[in-house]
């Protein structure tokens, strides 16, 4: 008996959307389009008729939006993958990242100005393919590893799991957090930034898979809903504690020691396991400058970067901490670095930050509870 395919309902209200997206998804054996619609309100009539195992939807169409859409389909159905599907404009990026804070799985960004149907197409089979079977853990030659089904929002605190290995004895105080995540990781970031307190004692710097403009709302966002300071990386600034600097879309960031201070740098060298901004490329350069003094924290997402990057941070004498996989959206990465032995602990998502809290501030740990208010 062959294997069941993926069933995937296309809604857009663009008819050469719709196409390219239903040719590019009809060309791979494991995958089969279920259905399209061109708007939400047919979207929503059509999910009990075709039964799809995810769907890709626009973000911006007429009559019932993307958004409108998504908060009516999460009512019925709170764990079927969703795909949004955005422009590469400042509106279609707030769009997605408030989708991905009412559930949507990941995201893709559109087509367009690029040139030809041929790299249309191209540009969808890239993005689109793999998050579809990450999404659904169906195995492939070069899919990520087996995965649950997805988790759209921040799920329940399933039962514990015990550390991989007892937390390595330090060397000294904990000077910086970096943090790598990709799928589902607005989400998760906004389970674990807005718990760390105001007087939190070191920086954080962090990469988030994302283009441009999108890391820039998602930086403002969770600084709304923040006590500490979360920014986009400008390249330059000197790094202070209890500040986030989130790396912009396409850019790697490192830090690097300058005199007395370290500060951000920012470079389009090439991508590295295909994403720019790369975890691997600022864990090294962490690691490179404070040493044992890391701790590193890899979270939610597909692929395997961050795997190097958290070798060099066990190298030098840091500490890691991981996602489980019972609350990851995509246990990809996290997945990678338990299996390398690299992680001190793999916790549930909601007890992450009081990991944090307790090894950066092991002499004032706060009780951790509901996130605190957002700055005045």
């Amino acid at each position: 008996m062959p294997p069941k395919k993926i069933r995937v309902l296309i809604v857009d209200d663009a008819v050469v959307i719709r196409r390219i997206v239903s040719d590019v998804l009809s060309e791979d054996p494991d995958i089969e389009v279920a259905g399209t619609a061109a708007n939400g309100r047919i979207a929503l009539q059509k999910l009990t008729q075709v039964n799809p195992d995810v769907v890709t939807l626009d973000v911006e169409m007429p009559e019932m939006d993307g958004l409108e859409t998504l908060k009516a389909l999460r009512k019925t159905h709170p764990r079927l993958p969703v795909i949004m599907f955005s422009t590469l404009t400042e509106r279609g990026a707030n769009a997605t990242i408030e989708a991905l804070t009412y559930g949507a799985s990941d995201y893709v960004t559109k087509p367009a100005n690029i040139g030809s149907v041929g790299m249309a197409l191209q540009r969808v089979r890239e993005q689109l393919i793999p998050k579809i079977k990450a999404l659904c853990a169906t195995p492939g030659p070069s899919a990520a590893p087996a995965t649950p089904a997805p988790r759209p929002a921040v799920v329940a605190r399933p039962a514990v799991v015990p550390a991989l290995a007892a937390p390595a004895a330090r060397r000294g105080p904990i000077e910086v957090l970096a943090i790598g995540v990709s799928t589902g990781g607005p989400n998760a970031l906004a389970e674990i930034v807005p718990r760390l307190p105001r007087d939190f004692p070191v920086p954080i710097v962090l990469v988030q898979h994302m283009p441009p403009m999108f890391t820039k709302f998602l930086a403002d966002r969770l600084a709304s809903q923040s006590a500490i300071d979360v920014r986009e990386a400008a390249g330059g600034e000197e790094l202070k504690p209890g500040v986030a600097y989130i790396a912009p879309g396409d850019y790697h960031m490192i830090v690097e020691r300058r005199g007395a201070h370290i500060v951000t740098t920012l470079n389009q060298d090439p991508p590295e396991n295909s994403c720019r901004p790369a975890v691997d490329v600022l864990f090294r350069s962490v690691s490179e400058t404070y040493r044992a003094a890391v701790l590193g924290t890899i979270l939610t997402g597909m692929g395997q970067d961050g795997l190097r990057g958290c070798e060099e941070i066990k190298r030098w004498g840091g500490a890691v901490i991981v996602q489980d996989e019972a609350t990851s959206v995509v246990w990809g990465m996290p997945g990678f670095v338990v299996r390398a032995g690299l992680a001190d602990r793999v916790l549930p998502l909601a007890e992450i930050a009081q990991e944090m809290v307790r090894r950066v501030m092991p002499n004032a740990v706060p009780s951790i509870g509901a996130a605190p208010a957002a700055r005045s």
